[in-house]
């Protein structure tokens, strides 16, 4: 088992050393940092368990190595060593984010069965993040919900990705869930604390757009009777994300792409750079590398946001997951909608599983919430979806391959009654409904052609 490591922050030195002596004779590693700036190096340099800094520091006091600590790993433990006069800051301190303070002297004894219960708490929270974790490797990534090797793939580039701040570009289809990945993305990264900013571009216009984006000073423009931070300020130390990005305007990329090389923005009707501290993520269902070819996209762009590209397949080409999606969704609007348990017949999920879902996973989710709202019956029959899908699902058959110019009325008829079947899972009745037939005269063809 590795040893904890601790990073004790004292401009004492003698009283840091003191510290870090008591805490390594119960198995701790420790560093000695003896001012702020000696401590954030420390910070930047290494990953570690707890932090046990002094609140008044000559140079950067301990709210400041609180701050950077808690944005460079949301786990480490922050512990506060503080003179009687500054036990108010130090309760203002766990306040945001601090996990205990001490008084000096420091009472060792007290000092290490602090630790100790820190460290078992923090073991704890790891665990179970483990173990979030390995079920998200089987069914889902932060709300996602998978299990075909182009999924696996997709969670496999999410978990390498989300510590690190580099720029990500989602595509897929509408109603595939590309905003799903990108939130996904930032809860799994050092930013999560931070804020998650979602715009649409293709609903806005240029000028809108631009406002939105970087923000305008009062009197920029008609109608701006104030001043208004953007999109990117509002972001900073977190996540934007940029859906729709393949209908910006060209001269509003031109600035988008600026700002994300200099990391600094400039709101509409003013002079002046802001710093800004945001990660992008952007999303479009459009073919980029088309549309730079078109002349509608610039190439530097595309490329700059193309640091890591992150492919989501349609529905209809991961059939396996539709399955695990139902029972989801099921799950999930039967509880926010207070209903009882639905389950959906053999035939009837079939049917769903087959279908080409043009929307995707959206679509999907919208049937679904809408069957347990209207549902009477404890399980969904193949009858009870709605006819445009029952129609979707009964026009596969008349249009597949095996039916061809040539073939016999009888073959024909043989074929498609055999397919029908098969779609209602056997069920006859069913069968009988959808091919405008009496369920006599189905037995009866049943029968003549010897179809079991």
């Amino acid at each position: 088992m590795t040893s904890p490591i601790i990073l004790v922050i004292d401009d004492d030195k003698n009283h840091a050393e003191i510290t870090a002596e008591a805490l390594e004779r119960v198995g701790c590693r420790c560093h000695v940092a003896t001012s702020g700036t000696e401590g954030l190096d420390w910070l930047t340099r290494e990953r570690y368990d707890i932090v046990i800094t002094d609140l008044k520091i000559y140079d950067i006091d301990g709210m400041e190595i609180l701050r950077h600590a808690k944005a460079q790993d949301p786990s480490v433990e922050v512990v506060l060593i503080t003179g009687h006069a500054c036990v108010t800051s130090a309760v203002e301190a766990m306040q945001k984010g601090a996990a205990n303070y001490l008084e000096k002297p420091i009472n060792l004894e007290n000092l290490r069965t602090l630790v100790k219960n820190l460290l078992e708490k923090q073991a704890l929270s790891r665990d179970n993040l483990d173990l979030h974790r390995a079920l998200d490797k089987r069914y889902g990534f932060e709300g996602l919900i998978g299990e075909t090797a182009a999924m696996q793939r997709i969670f496999d580039i999410m978990a390498q990705i989300a510590p690190t701040s580099a720029t990500v570009l989602v595509t897929g289809e509408s109603g595939t869930g590309k905003e799903l990945v990108a939130r996904a993305i930032h809860n799994g990264s050092r930013r999560r604390e931070g804020p998650f900013v979602p715009l649409n571009c293709a609903a806005m216009s240029g000028g809108l757009l631009e406002s939105e984006l970087f923000g305008h000073e009062k009197g920029a423009f008609t109608g701006a009777y104030r001043k208004r931070e953007g999109r990117f300020e509002s972001a900073t130390r977190g996540t934007l994300f940029l859906d729709e990005l393949g209908d910006m305007p060209l001269d509003t990329q031109a600035k988008l792409l600026r700002i994300l090389e200099e990391q600094k923005v400039q709101r509409v009707g003013s002079n002046d750079l802001i710093s800004i501290d945001v990660r992008l993520i952007g999303a479009t269902n459009r073919n980029l590398s088309e549309e730079v070819e078109a002349g509608r996209f610039r190439e530097d762009l595309y490329f700059r946001l193309r640091v890591v590209e992150i492919q989501i397949p349609p529905l209809r080409d991961r059939k396996q997951d539709i399955p695990l999606l139902i029972k989801h969704y099921l799950e999930e609007f039967q509880l926010l909608h207070g209903k009882s348990e639905l389950t959906l017949s053999p035939a009837a999920q079939k049917c769903l599983v087959e279908l080409p879902w043009p929307g995707n996973v959206r679509e999907l989710r919208n049937v679904i919430e809408n069957l347990v709202l209207l549902s009477t019956n404890p399980t969904v029959e193949l009858e009870h979806l709605p006819s445009e899908l029952i129609g979707s699902a009964v026009a596969l058959p008349r249009s597949a391959p095996s039916l061809s110019a040539g073939m016999s009325l009888r073959d024909a008829e043989k074929l498609l009654i055999g397919k029908t079947l098969e779609q209602t899972g056997g069920n006859r009745d069913q069968a009988a409904t959808i091919l405008g037939i009496g369920v006599r005269t189905l037995y009866r063809k049943i029968k003549e052609y010897d179809l079991r």
